[in-house]
């Protein structure tokens, strides 16, 4: 209770004077952690070039996927347990130290370790962020900054393939890590100086038996949609294995937070009806957003003959629809204190939209599928806040930490089963397509899946064509799928129970709103 009153008065103090101050530097922070990969993969040509070592060059990004998957849930229940401005510029050093030695690596073995080593710091960034948003601002009242928020998503994925490609061109691929260093600089300044919050001392030891099961559970997952029907065939010896290891690990984990003092992941917190409503949903955002932004360029540079020098700026549409939807959510959810609407309308509008994009063929011009990628957008803009926003209402402000940690780590775990699922789904349709139209053969000497409109230039007028058509197919393939994931996540909306918003108005330590936050109504099965 008294710490809880010490945030509320600390709040107080930081609003409105600095509070912009704070948010600037976790956005800042935000940003590197975001913009990374999407420069990175604009550097890996070059990068392979002058590494060697084609064969490891998807460890480059895994790596960091698996460090940052795996290390989530941790740091978060690291702030809760040890304060979060510590354990948030921890993570901000551990990430810029991976981004100076990536910078310096001389082959790809050593990149790949150093990747890892960012990536640690990379899964305290999203989270750290989150939760200390989720300490500062009543839930009330984060509406009002969810445009800021949706606004550096959309930054990250249209500028990161435009500045990386930039920078490798001009300044060379080893740039692309250390712009990251001048970025966190001013992150940690900023943060050190302005953001203040009540230092907490651990009430017990590390869940370190959670943690390690855990990782192995991510590990495995991660592992089994990386590698699933590309590395290794879905039945092969090595994907079963892992699956089997995820089995065993999560069964192991589970029952080890039962019996801990100071779970990595208290089970509790699923008891709530919106807390576990909002991780699902959250997962199946996940999985349509990084599928959406990961074969809508493909479609458009195959299909439609776009340039992949601005691969961002195709997907402007969707980036753009859904920065203003997030923005004109989060004001009403802050004017009325509503947001069961949001979740049913963002459903709706997904698989609408997923649907849509699943019609697209060799004739599809860029408007159309820009006006299908805008309904896409609508309807992430309508979730992508607001399932962090009621997960974290969802409990007692102890466990914001390990909230806003397990949230991140559902979307997250979305994605690679959405880019994994997707791929598979649409690599095989490519396949299957490009052999009915020139035969196995012919097909195979067409080349891969991924082909850019400078290869596709090349190749005969017949070959073209077929190929042409073989992406259309795969790309209606990997829509639908993702359109019937999306009812899920539709229907599972209708069962989000509208509890009260923690903070009913302008924070004040003696109104019972955000002075007194575990008060606030936590829902639950039972009731």
């Amino acid at each position: 209770m008294a710490e809880n009153t010490i945030a509320a008065e600390t709040t107080k103090e930081v609003k409105p004077r600095s509070v912009r101050v704070v948010l600037m530097a976790l956005m800042i922070a935000m940003l590197l952690a975001m913009l990374d990969n999407m420069i990175i993969g604009t550097a890996m040509p070059t990068i392979v070039g002058e590494l060697g070592g084609l064969e490891h060059l998807s460890w480059v990004v895994t790596a960091y996927t698996l460090a940052t998957a795996a290390s989530t849930p941790i740091w978060g229940k690291i702030g809760d347990m040890y304060g979060r401005k510590g354990s948030f510029l921890t993570s901000i050093v551990i990430f810029l130290i991976g981004s100076a030695l990536s910078g310096m690596a001389q082959d790809m073995g050593q990149l790949i370790g150093f990747r890892a080593i960012q990536g640690l710091g990379a899964g305290g960034l999203m989270v750290g962020v989150m939760a200390i948003i989720g300490d500062l601002i009543p839930p009330r009242e984060r509406g009002k900054y969810q445009g800021m928020m949706a606004g550096v998503m959309a930054l990250a994925m249209i500028g990161g393939p435009l500045v990386g490609g930039t920078i490798t061109d001009h300044m060379g691929w080893r740039w692309s890590f250390y712009i990251n260093l001048p970025l966190g600089a001013v992150a940690l300044a900023m943060v050190t100086a302005v953001l203040h919050l009540p230092k907490k001392r651990a009430q017990g030891k590390i869940d370190y038996l959670g943690a390690a099961l855990l990782t192995i559970a991510i590990t495995s997952t991660v592992l089994v949609t990386t590698w699933g029907g590309t590395e290794y065939a879905w039945g092969s010896g090595e994907i079963i294995g892992l699956i089997v290891v995820g089995i065993v690990s999560i069964a192991a984990f589970l029952f080890a937070e039962t019996r801990a003092a100071e779970p990595v992941m208290p089970l509790h917190i699923f008891r709530s009806r919106n807390f576990t409503l909002m991780s699902v949903i959250g997962f199946l955002v996940g999985f349509a957003m990084f599928g959406g932004v990961l074969y809508l360029p493909l479609f458009q540079q195959a299909v439609q003959g776009a340039s992949a020098t601005n691969s961002g700026l195709l997907l402007l549409p969707m980036l753009l629809s859904m920065m203003v939807v997030s923005l004109i959510a989060g004001r009403i959810t802050t004017s009325s204190g509503k947001y069961k609407v949001f979740p049913i309308a963002g459903g709706a509008l997904m698989v609408v939209g997923l649907f849509l994009l699943a019609q697209m063929d060799t004739g599809t011009s860029r408007l159309v599928s820009g006006v299908y990628m805008a309904i896409l957008g609508a309807g992430l803009g309508f979730l992508m806040q607001i399932t962090m926003l009621v997960a974290q209402n969802s409990v007692d402000m102890k466990d914001m930490g390990v909230a806003s940690s397990s949230a991140t780590l559902f979307r997250t775990l979305g994605g690679s089963f959405g880019v994994a699922l997707m791929g598979s789904l649409f690599t095989s349709r490519v396949t299957d397509t490009m052999s009915d139209r020139l035969g196995p053969q012919a097909a195979n000497a067409a080349g891969s899946a991924q082909l850019d409109a400078a290869s596709l230039a090349k190749l005969p007028e017949a070959v073209r064509d077929a190929y042409q058509h073989a992406v259309a197919a795969g790309t209606h393939s990997a829509f639908l799928l993702g359109a019937f994931i999306a009812v899920l996540g539709f229907a599972a909306a209708w069962f989000v129970k509208e509890v009260p918003l923690r903070g009913a108005g302008p924070v004040k330590a003696a109104d019972g709103g955000e002075g007194k936050p575990e008060q606030a109504p936590v829902e639950s099965f039972s009731h």
